[in-house]
């Protein structure tokens, strides 16, 4: 009975849910119906709006042309009324209100753009003419006021300003042939020591004249624009130049100086040239291009023109120096003028980078090659000159010959630029080898030198004096080698040949001028008054021993009032040769005085015989060589 009733509920459920979704589907195709019927309708609107939505397009499209011609208009007839309103600015010029009439000039300028690109305008021939007419003024007066200020603010650098702030020169060590800076590879770049540089127009001058020649430059008034700033920076730099001390020299005033003031000179123009392109020049350079910023070409051809006259007053004194007749002293200045321009050329090459300033770029380049060839030719010379020298007058006291000392010195110099000497003569030798190329040439003077003093030691009469001269010159040039850089490169071998030398001019000068006097004392001499041979004393008779005395005694005053006006300037070398005579001098004549004197002692006359003792002679010997003028030969 339960169950009965279950399924007959669950049947009248399924009955239920039947009849709904059979509603359902009933409405949802009403539903359909009505949305088909809107969409109907609605396609039916758009199609009948169509003509109303073109029709508003079409008058909202009109509205916005005639606004932008009317603003097209309004612009023309603004333009066609700039004139108007900035003439009075215009003509009044920049000096009291710079800011507003560069405005002012600025619209003028725009002016004229706008008619000349719109000349089919009514009425715009006479509008551009007009505003033409006014820029033109404007342009004067702006052209004007440029010189103006130009001219008030540009005066010359004080010279103290200039040698204070310029850092002392060091000597560049030029090791690398690679090194920058030189032509060829001759000499290192130096580091740049950052510099401070002159201020050559007060600094709120800049921005103005900066701002006037882009004006006048976009107005097509850059030619005469440049030439005012050329002509009158031109000047100031040279006036600058002048009174720091620079000259316009010719090579035809070069070549009658006399060589003292054209030395002077030459350290002038070293520290000129230091100064101008460290300071001046770099000075220059950088002003134009703050006055001339972003204006290339015209940047680089204005600076290149400021320049010009002063870059070829200094290289044109060089160059005469480069070309002047040569002679040896000029080396060294030669040196150092070529030092100065290889150590400078890496800021010429930046002062001077631009197209515009090529030719000072290669002026500059050509003198460093002059001066080297000038330099290298210089040193040729010198070593002819040392093996010409012909000097016949003998130096009378055999002291150390004057072409010997100037010689020597001349090395010791020679020394004081030996990079630059190797790379000038060809030295290439790899890093830590010795610098080969002027140890050479310095060793084939000194060679050189010793051949010319054997020639003028032939001039001597006196043996003697012949070795004490040659003596004299070797012994110091071989001390001066000791003394000098020249050392380490000559060589301990060269050093103990020359001293060698020296002492075998020694050993024969006490030969050839104690030879004799010796032979006295010894009995070896040949002698007037039946002197022997015997050195005992055996069978000599007093007579011959009065002999052999008498000729010591002459002999010894000769030599000792012709030595005595002899040199030997060394203190060292002049008593080494002391002792080495009274060694050999002093035993025979004490051994002489007591063999003989004994035989004298009861003549009458024995002290006019027996005239010195040992001491004596010890004493006299310590007076010789040392150049007095004439001494008493007895004392």
């Amino acid at each position: 009975m339960g169950l009965f009733s279950e399924v007959e509920e669950l049947a009248a459920r399924a009955q239920f849910m039947r009849e709904s979704l059979g509603k359902s589907q009933s409405i949802t195709d009403s539903m359909i119906t009505i949305l088909g019927s809107f969409d109907h309708r609605l396609s039916t609107l758009e199609t009948a709006m169509r003509p109303t939505q073109v029709r508003t397009h079409a008058y909202r499209k009109a509205h916005e042309n005639i606004d932008s011609t009317l603003k097209a208009a309004e612009s023309v007839l603004t333009q066609f009324d700039v004139s108007r309103q900035v003439e009075n600015k215009v003509l009044k010029g920049p000096e009291n209100d710079l800011g507003g009439f560069l405005v002012a000039v600025d619209q003028l300028q725009n002016n004229v753009e706008f008619f000349t690109l719109n000349s089919s305008l009514k009425a715009s021939n006479g509008a551009l003419s007009h505003a033409k007419g006014l820029l033109t003024k404007g342009m004067t007066r702006l052209t004007e006021e440029f010189k103006a200020l130009l001219v008030q603010h540009s005066k010359p650098v004080e010279p103290a300003h200039l040698t204070d702030v310029l850092p002392n020169p060091t000597k560049q060590a030029a090791s690398s042939p690679h090194g920058g800076g030189s032509v060829d590879g001759k000499i290192d770049s130096p580091q740049v020591v950052p510099l401070v540089l002159p201020v050559l127009l007060v600094p709120r001058i800049v921005p103005q004249l900066r701002e006037m020649a882009q004006r006048l430059v976009a107005a097509g008034y850059h030619q005469h624009c440049l030439k005012i700033y050329r002509d009158v920076r031109a000047s100031t730099l040279e006036q600058s130049l002048r009174k720091l001390g620079v000259e316009k020299l010719s090579k035809d005033d070069v070549q009658k100086m006399q060589w003292e003031t054209l030395e002077g000179k030459i350290g002038n123009w070293i520290q000129y040239m230091r100064i101008s392109v460290k300071l001046l020049f770099a000075a220059e350079r950088k002003l134009c291009d703050q006055i001339w910023y972003h204006l290339d070409p015209h940047r680089e051809k204005c600076f290149a023109d400021v320049t010009d006259s002063s870059v070829h007053m200094l290289l044109s004194f060089g160059e005469a120096i480069a070309k002047s007749k040569k002679s040896p002293e000029k080396l060294f200045v030669l040196l150092d003028m070529y030092e100065t321009m290889c150590n400078l050329l890496p800021e010429i090459e930046v002062v001077f980078s631009g197209e515009s300033a090529l030719g000072m770029r290669e002026a500059a380049i050509g003198l460093i090659r002059r001066l080297a060839q000038t330099a290298k030719d210089t040193f040729g010379d010198f070593e002819d000159a040392v093996g010409k020298d012909a000097t016949k007058t003998p130096v009378l006291d055999g002291t150390v010959h004057p072409l010997t000392s100037y010689v020597i010195n001349y090395v010791k110099f020679l020394f004081d630029y030996q990079s630059t000497l190797n790379q000038l003569l060809g030295d290439r030798q790899p890093e830590g080898k010795p610098n080969s190329q002027l140890a050479a040439a310095t060793m084939h003077i000194m060679a050189v030198l010793q051949t010319n003093l054997d020639s003028k030691a032939k001039f001597y009469r006196d043996p003697a004096l012949t070795h004490i001269f040659l003596m004299n010159n070797i012994h110091y040039m071989v001390r001066s080698v000791r003394r000098s850089e020249a050392k380490d490169l000559f060589g301990d071998d060269w050093v103990q040949r020359q001293r060698r030398i020296v002492q075998q001019h020694a050993n024969t000068y006490q030969r050839a001028a104690w030879g004799k006097a010796l032979g006295y004392l010894s009995g070896s001499a040949a002698s007037s008054g039946g002197l022997g041979s015997s050195s005992d004393g055996s069978g000599i008779s007093k007579s011959a021993i009065k002999e052999r005395f008498k000729n010591f005694n002459l002999l010894f005053d000769e030599l000792y009032q012709r030595q005595t006006q002899w040199t030997i300037p060394d203190n060292e070398l002049r008593e080494a040769v002391r002792l080495a005579v009274a060694e050999v001098l002093l035993p025979a004549y004490r051994s002489f005085i007591k063999r003989y004197s004994a035989i004298l002692e009861s003549s009458k006359s024995n002290s006019k015989y027996v005239r010195y003792s040992p001491e004596d002679l010890d004493r006299m010997l310590s007076e010789f060589f040392e150049g007095k003028a004439r001494v008493d030969q007895r004392r």
